[in-house]
């Protein structure tokens, strides 16, 4: 079975005392398969195991033998390397294309941020330097915080927005003694609302996690789409 992973710049992987990998070798690992502990591990696709990668060394694997499979990566007896090559520029490259597209979503203008997306493609062709890029991060860094606190503010605004809601509400409370009636249709038309608003809230999660959803399939193919190039370059 076709399968992903990574390795790092020595081809070793990044737990165990394994020795160096080479291409076209195949190994075999005895005893019983623990999903993170004992066997060689691999993804479904390059996303996943993206997010196991102890380097940059992109690995196509086939793998055999006894399989414990989970939804992003699986365990198996046998793993052979069929392909393996520095995935840096690529793996760079694809995080700009993401953080760009996050930035226009996003509608953000601090030039702070895209100015680091800039200096990491122009490091990637070799017209930038470690310091600039170094810089151009720490710039992007203090863009993101700023824009953290400001949403601090804005969320600390709501807090006290529903603290003199809250306010107004026990003073209504206080009024409604006075007449039962009247408080009783506030209570059933304030419950209607809080009804509406949860469903509005579910609606609105709902819409985030389809938002999220897609996302992560565009990133998805976008990976597959920069690492099935790089790897016709080299064939």
């Amino acid at each position: 079975m076709k399968a992903y992973h990574f390795l790092k710049e020595d081809m070793t992987s990044g737990y165990g005392n394994e020795p160096a990998w080479q291409v076209g070798e195949e190994r075999t690992i005895k005893g019983k398969l623990v999903m993170c502990g004992h066997g060689y591990h691999s993804s479904p696709s390059w996303y996943d195991a993206l997010g196991y990668a102890p380097g940059n060394m992109a690995c196509i694997v086939e793998v055999s033998g006894k399989i414990l499979k989970d939804t992003d990566k699986q365990v198996s007896s046998k793993r052979k390397l069929i392909a393996a090559i520095d995935a840096e520029k690529v793996l760079r490259t694809w995080a700009c294309d993401c953080a760009e597209r996050a930035l226009k979503k996003a509608n953000v203008k601090d030039k702070r941020s895209w100015n680091a997306i800039k200096v990491a493609r122009l490091y990637n062709e070799g017209k930038a330097t470690k310091q600039e890029l170094a810089a151009a991060r720490g710039a992007a860094r203090d863009a993101r915080d700023a824009a953290r606190g400001a949403a601090w503010a804005a969320w600390d605004a709501r807090g006290a927005a529903r603290d003199a809601s809250d306010a107004a509400r026990d003073a209504a409370r206080g009024a409604a003694w006075a007449a039962y009636a009247a408080a009783l249709a506030t209570a059933r038309a304030t419950a209607r609302a809080a009804r509406a608003a949860r469903d509005a809230a579910g609606d609105a999660r709902d819409a985030a996690r389809a938002a999220r959803d897609k996302e992560t399939q565009w990133q998805l193919k976008r990976l597959d789409k920069l690492m099935n190039e790089l790897f016709k370059e080299v064939q």
